[in-house]
C-alpha cells in the first residue's frame, strides 16, 4: 500500500540531501590527495544527484508510481551511504581524535568514568537486553515511517523522513568536527568486568562492528538524537505506540553508555541536538515545501 498523493517539485528532503552531496563533494575536492577513492566518492555523489533529479522529473510520467516510491524511501539508503562515507573522510582528513577530551568532560561532569561506574549494575540479562535494544535502532526508526506509509499520511511521512534525515546528517557533521571512537577503546583498560550476554549479545555486537567498520561516531550520540526524534514523532500515531517508544527511548539512551559505545556527554549532546531540531525543523521545512505538499 502506498500514498495516494505526493507533492511535485523538489521536496525538502531532496534539497537537504542534494545540499549535503554538494558540501561533501567540495570537501572531497579540497582534500583530494588525502582521501582514498576520492574519484569514486564524487562519482557516487553525481549518481545520487542524477537519481534524485530523474525521479523528480518522472513524477509526471507513466513511471510516476515507481518514482514516488523511490522518492519517499531513498533517504534511508542515502543516510546509510553518507554514514559509511563519513568514516572514510574522518580517517583521511581529521588526523586526531577527541576521545581524551570527552572522557575528561565525563569526569568533570559526573566525577567518574560512567562506563566503569555502571559495572555496579552490570548483569548478563541486562547486557543481553540492552544489546538487543541498541541493535533495534534502525527498525525502530523505520516502524514510524511504515505506519505513516500504511495509513497513507503522505505529508506527515515526508516531514518525518526529513526530520530523521536531518538528525542523521547533523550527527554526521558532529562526528566530523569532534571525531571520537568511544570509551570501549579509550578506557577499556579501566574496566574490571567484560560485557557478557547470552546468545544474542556476541552475535549482534560483532555484526554491528562489521557493519560500522572503523568509525569515529560518538559525538553527538546519533542513536540518542534520532531515537528521540522518532519517539516524539510516534505521539501522532497512537498513545500505545508513544508509550512503547517512551520506554524504548529510555532504554536506548541508557544502552549507549552501558554498552560502552558512548561517553555520557555524547548522550547529553544527542538529546540537545534532538530538542534543537524539534524546535527548528518546522521553520526549516515549511518554506521549502513545493506547491501541492500536504
Amino acid at each position: 500500500m502506498g500514498l495516494k498523493t505526493a507533492a511535485r517539485g523538489f521536496w525538502p528532503v531532496d534539497i537537504l540531501i542534494l545540499s549535503y552531496f554538494l558540501g561533501v563533494s567540495l570537501l572531497i575536492l579540497l582534500y583530494w590527495s588525502r582521501i582514498p577513492g576520492a574519484a569514486w566518492l564524487i562519482a557516487l555523489h553525481i549518481t545520487g544527484v542524477l537519481l534524485v533529479v530523474v525521479a523528480e522529473r518522472a513524477m509526471t510520467s507513466r513511471f510516476r508510481a515507481v518514482a514516488s516510491f523511490f522518492r519517499h524511501w531513498y533517504p534511508w539508503l542515502g543516510v546509510g551511504i553518507a554514514y559509511k562515507e563519513m568514516g572514510i573522510l574522518i580517517a583521511a582528513i581529521r588526523r586526531s581524535d577527541a576521545d581524551a577530551a570527552l572522557a575528561r568532560l565525563d569526569i568533570a561532569l559526573w566525577g567518574v568514568h560512567p562506563t566503569v561506574w555502571l559495572e555496579r549494575v552490570q548483569t548478563t540479562a541486562l547486557t543481553e537486553f540492552l544489546q538487543i535494544t541498541y541493535s533495534l535502532f534502525i527498525p525502530a526508526l523505520l516502524l514510524v515511517a511504515v505506519v505513516l506509509w500504511w495509513q497513507r499520511r503522505g505529508g506527515e511521512f515526508r516531514y518525518y523522513v526529513f526530520l530523521i534525515t536531518l538528525g542523521f546528517l547533523v550527527s554526521f557533521l558532529g562526528y566530523f568536527l569532534v571525531p571520537a571512537r568511544g570509551p570501549r577503546f579509550l578506557v577499556d583498560h579501566l574496566q574490571t568486568r567484560p560485557l557478557e550476554g547470552w546468545w544474542a549479545f556476541p552475535v549482534l555486537r560483532e555484526a554491528m562492528d562489521w557493519l560500522e567498520g572503523i568509525h569515529y561516531d560518538c559525538f553527538p550520540s546519533g542513536h540518542t538524537a534520532v531515537t528521540v526524534l522518532a519517539w516524539w514523532s510516534s505521539r501522532r500515531l497512537s498513545q500505545g505506540l508513544f508509550w512503547t517508544y517512551s520506554a524504548y527511548t529510555i532504554c536506548m539512551v541508557f544502552s549507549t553508555v552501558y554498552l560502552r559505545y558512548h561517553y555520557a556527554i555524547d548522550t547529553v549532546a544527542g538529546a540537545a541536538v534532538a530538542v534543537a531540531l524539534l524546535v527548528a525543523t518546522p521553520y526549516l521545512y515549511a518554506p521549502r515545501q513545493p506547491h501541492g505538499e500536504g
